[in-house]
């Protein structure tokens, strides 16, 4: 059983120990993660959570993170009332300032929460991966409801944290940011499956042209200033110093492992979505990596993750196989000639069932089945609609958030224990060996994980 100790080392803050049958899944685990002390500050439920304010008014939200992907984020929400931004790189930032004038700006964070916590409902954290968990911790102990990017968090430690510090607060509505669980592609298929189109599904396999970005590299030894846009102290965050390099910010961080999770912590929470989801997936018995080259700091440059589980209830073992770095899996033998393989060579996923095969892009969307005759059949006669629609990822959120529910990628219930799923894919890739798991428990029986992979240690300033 793994222990977590909290205490004092140098100038970072250890966040984890781990003994030799690391731990990844227990709930003893869970519950000494929840042990975490909180900030020195008072609770204060959101006003939302708490119920004070008057239905039909906006959602009062502050954005952590408003460059690239935030940038989305922001106007993803847009229609309620933007309060503050937080973003350590402000030219990133411009165009959110540009287009939001009225939102007070900060550099920190931390800053912004302590000095806004009066006047926010909501929180949205779109950062590196490094950041997630310590801004959405602080935003969660603080009473606010959170809207986070995928992975959830870089670490299994941290998602563990986060779920388990979401799971006390239920009235505080979280969302993960893989917005293809809001749409309509994930719930056709799920509807397929479940009214037997393909019969029992034994295999998904996965495909993604990333990384788009380097991986497989030594650390960079040459010199570099940082510019004077961004504060470079507080863009590392909890992360381990180092200096500055444009090979790591704004967009190449995500291949090194103190910033990131690789080419399959940034797209299998898309792309396995839809499978977690339908089957009922939770822990593998068995994690088989395969990769080209490994580096000490960076994601190898292409890999493939066989994840296999135990069959549980009226499901069967399925085998979902993970490929990245434009590696594609096998043409099906009856896919239609006229078509191309695979059909999106940026990213997708093919079903094979006992009776037929189901392909989709990344987000699950345009789904159809590969006999093109079963197919047409389809068209004509679609299955009954099962499973409610929504009007996407952050107006799913917004509407949790002023009605009290959870959506469907919450911390606690859904994007947690999915996200944990990936990155124990990523801890086998990074180890390079084959992983054997309780898949009731999520006990790693036959290695031990280096500590610091699990939970990090954090600089001093920075907490969960």
């Amino acid at each position: 059983m793994a222990e977590f100790f909290f205490h004092d080392r140098d100038d970072r803050t250890p966040a984890a120990s781990i003994d030799r049958r690391a731990f990844v899944g227990s709930a003893a685990a869970a519950g000494a993660l929840a042990a975490i002390p909180r900030p020195l500050h008072a609770l204060a439920d959101s006003p939302y959570a708490s119920g004070s304010r008057q239905p039909g008014q906006k959602l009062r939200i502050a954005c952590i993170g408003v460059g690239g992907m935030g940038n989305s984020d922001v106007r993803g929400v847009s229609g309620e009332e933007l309060v503050a931004f937080a973003d350590v790189d402000w030219k990133q930032a411009e165009r959110s300032f540009r287009e939001f004038p009225k939102a007070r700006r900060y550099k920190d964070y931390r800053e912004m929460l302590e000095k806004e916590r009066n006047n926010i409902d909501a929180v949205t954290v779109s950062t590196p991966d490094h950041s997630h968990a310590a801004a959405a911790m602080m935003a969660l102990k603080m009473g606010k409801h959170v809207y986070c990017q995928k992975p959830l968090a870089r670490t299994i430690g941290e998602v563990r944290a986060m779920k388990a510090e979401a799971a006390k607060r239920p009235k505080q509505a979280t969302q993960m940011g893989n917005q293809g669980h809001a749409a309509e592609g994930i719930r056709l298929i799920r509807e397929w499956v479940e009214a037997g189109l393909i019969g029992n599904v034994s295999r998904v396999d996965y495909w993604t042209n990333r990384p788009i970005w380097p991986q497989g590299l030594n650390r960079f030894t040459d010199a570099h200033n940082a510019p004077d846009t961004i504060d470079w102290n507080l863009w590392l965050g909890p992360a381990a110093e180092r200096p500055y390099h444009p090979r790591y910010a704004p967009f190449n961080w995500r291949g090194w492992w103190d910033f990131g999770t690789g080419a399959m912590g940034d797209m299998a929470c898309h792309i396995m979505d839809a499978a977690y989801w339908t089957l009922g997936l939770k822990y593998p018995s068995r994690i088989t990596p395969e990769s080209t080259a490994l580096f000490a700091e960076t994601a190898p440059t292409a890999e493939r993750i066989e994840y296999q589980f135990p069959a549980i209830g009226n499901r069967q073992a399925v085998t979902l196989t993970w490929r990245d770095g434009s590696i594609f899996p096998p043409k099906p033998h009856d896919w239609p000639e006229t078509l191309n393989w695979p059909p999106d060579p940026t990213g997708g996923q093919l079903w094979v069932g006992d009776k037929g095969m189901i392909v989709a892009g990344t987000y699950a969307e345009n789904p159809r089945l590969v006999d093109e005759k079963a197919n047409d059949a389809l068209k004509a006669n679609p299955v009954p609609q099962k499973y409610p629609r929504t009007e996407g990822v952050h107006k799913e959120w917004i509407a949790a958030c002023k009605n009290g529910t959870q959506p469907g990628s919450d911390f606690a219930g859904y994007a947690g224990p999915m996200t944990e799923m990936i990155l124990i894919g990523c801890l086998a890739v990074r180890m390079g060996q084959v992983l054997e798991m309780d898949p009731n428990t999520g006990l790693i029986k036959n290695v031990t994980p280096p500590a610091e992979w699990i939970m990090p240690q954090y600089r001093s300033g920075w907490s969960l």
